[in-house]
């Protein structure tokens, strides 16, 4: 009875995990990158097609206006590398215009771990310090971080 108790467990163990799924056969570089509340996954593959893709779809698609793409290709640009690699990105949290910052951070820092070399440009143009600047939380009393409540004198 109770073997049977156990060995129905691990069954259910076993059906819950999946296997991963390899977007590409070749080696990929892996980094994070961090702005305000959002977080980039980024993987950096050598060979495939020179084409940015972020949470499933086309970075065309996903940031909509050339400004966004302008901060996502920075890196890229700088180091003259726009069509040498092919990006994907799993992107969370924080508005649109800090999820592009953050991939920015991502593939700065992906760059670097492929080619150590890139990394003192990178740094002079600050693309790999992080953004620290955080929304400040609400505390007690008062009705945002900061604001009070109106004061009457009588």
């Amino acid at each position: 009875m109770i073997k049977n108790m156990v060995e129905k467990k691990e069954k259910k163990k076993k059906t819950k995990i999946k296997p991963q799924k390899k977007t590409q056969d070749s080696k990929y570089i892996e980094s994070v990158g961090r702005r305000k509340t959002s977080s980039a996954r980024v993987r950096l593959f050598n060979k495939g097609d020179a084409e940015i893709i972020v949470n499933g779809k086309k970075m065309e698609e996903y940031f909509p206006t050339v400004e966004l793409r302008k901060v996502i290709e920075e890196p890229l640009k700088k180091m003259k590398s726009l069509d040498k690699f092919m990006i994907t990105v799993k992107i969370s949290g924080g508005g649109i215009h800090s999820q592009a910052e953050a991939l920015r951070h991502g593939i700065a820092r992906a760059l670097t771990q492929f080619n150590t070399d890139f990394r003192k440009r990178l740094k002079k143009a600050g693309m790999l310090t992080r953004d620290p600047r955080m929304k400040e939380r609400r505390k007690f009393g008062l009705k945002k971080a900061r604001k009070s409540p109106q004061w009457s004198k009588r």
